[in-house]
């Protein structure tokens, strides 16, 4: 038998805003992406910003574009980039924009193609929109709850892997054979470098990999917008204990992530719940 849905005006409503959002967050990618594409195996200066790895003129260039022109778009929306100062005026605004400009900097640099650009808005916490685009192989993941979510204008979906054997994550095969982990994980489980965490949940939401797991802090703008495509899809995003993503927070990171399809998400968590918590 059919489904039948009834929405209240404010649901319509607000399922309305977001795809206008999702529109604006396409439009802002493609413009981003273009930036990326050309200046890519140019000359460019870059420096080191310590711990947080390199960047370059070129993330700061698209971070400017990227806010110029989204929040001339959104006056009424707040802004986290990995690229600007941060400002706790965001915190204020029901709906933000959490972007990253150009994430996997380090591939851009050494002339690989696995970089993106990410985009999300997050509203009263929750990773709604988002939106990550590789201007290079011209994959466009766009995303938002309630509207599902697509690679390149065709439907996408997590994988429906419901075990750890032979199942392909995310990350390094290193990372998965540590013998830090409290409890090993198959030896018959693959593992798919991605050096980049927004394109890597991309990967996820799309069914490209069946999961992902990234222990220690990360920061809000490498998952947002992954989360919302990854929940848009019907998967499964928390920390890696579990809990709930919450984006727009005072300290803009959260204790890990857990990404996959809805069956293979506690099979992940079986393994990332039992770390320490990071101090």
């Amino acid at each position: 038998m059919r489904q039948v849905y009834w929405w209240t005006g404010w649901q319509l409503a607000a399922l309305e805003q977001r795809q206008r959002d999702l529109a604006l967050l396409r439009e802002a990618a493609l413009a981003a992406g273009k930036l990326l594409r050309d200046s890519f195996g140019t000359q460019y200066e870059t420096w080191s910003k310590g711990a947080a790895g390199p960047v370059t003129e070129i993330d700061l260039a698209a971070d400017t574009l990227l806010k110029d022109m989204l929040t001339r778009a959104r006056p009424d929306y707040g802004w986290l980039s990995e690229e600007t100062a941060d400002s706790p005026e965001r915190l204020q605004r029901e709906s933000v924009f959490i972007v990253d400009p150009l994430d996997g900097t380090r591939s851009f640099i050494n002339g690989r193609d696995d970089f993106c650009t990410a985009l999300a808005i997050s509203v009263a916490g929750e990773a709604m929109v988002g939106v990550v685009y590789n201007p290079i192989r011209e994959e466009m993941f766009a995303g938002a709850i309630g509207l599902g979510a697509t690679l390149n204008d065709l439907p996408c979906a997590p994988s429906d892997v419901d075990e750890l054997e032979f199942c392909e994550l995310a990350g390094g095969k290193h990372f998965y054979a540590s013998p830090k982990w409290p409890k090993k994980w198959p030896a018959s489980l693959r593992a798919r470098e991605a050096p980049a965490l927004a394109y890597a949940l991309a990967l996820v939401a799309g069914g490209h990999v069946d999961g992902l797991v990234g222990v220690g802090r990360k920061h809000e703008w490498d998952l947002a917008a992954g989360a919302a495509l990854i929940n848009a899809a019907g998967g499964r995003t928390s920390d890696s204990h579990g809990r709930k993503l919450i984006f727009n927070k005072p300290d803009a990171r959260t204790l890990g992530v857990t990404a996959s399809g809805a069956a293979l998400h506690p099979l992940l968590l079986d393994r990332t719940a039992l770390l320490p918590l990071p101090v």
